[in-house]
């Protein structure tokens, strides 16, 4: 019965819509994060440069260039996995944003930022699948 179950989901359930499920659920989780750190098209705010400042504080990089490095990528790599164009290399750049997040901000939100890296793991492993642009252009 199990195996029949398996057989049967395997056959409803392709890996398209897997990795199309999995480009549109990061990609709303970072887009969204992105336009909280903006007002307009992509202003950011003062309370993002606030933010980075005082909360984020990422050793390395001054915060005011790690806002912008941020707000940026979160609306440009978010745009590119909801396309599934350049795939791998979007959500490779959102996995390493998740492990800076992770080891440098919120080191407590481990379930959170796991979740987010099984699914960026499965992107950068598997690309965008069928439905994408990558295999529209050929380009995975």
């Amino acid at each position: 019965m199990i195996r029949a179950f398996a057989r049967l989901t395997d056959r409803l359930i392709p890996e398209s819509l897997i990795a199309l499920v999995t480009r549109l659920g990061v990609a709303a989780i970072f887009f969204q994060s992105g336009r909280t750190k903006v007002d307009g098209l992509l202003h950011i705010t003062d309370g993002t440069y606030s933010l980075f400042r005082e909360e984020y504080r990422l050793p390395l990089i001054p915060s005011d260039i790690a806002a912008h490095l941020a707000t940026y990528s979160e609306h440009l790599f978010a745009i590119l996995l909801a396309l599934g164009l350049f795939t791998r290399f979007s959500a490779l750049a959102f996995l390493g944003m998740t492990v800076v997040i992770e080891v440098f901000v919120y080191p407590d939100a481990w379930p959170t930022h796991l979740s987010w890296a099984a699914l960026l793991i499965y992107l950068v492993a598997r690309g965008g699948g069928a439905w994408s642009l990558d295999r529209m252009f050929r380009l995975d």
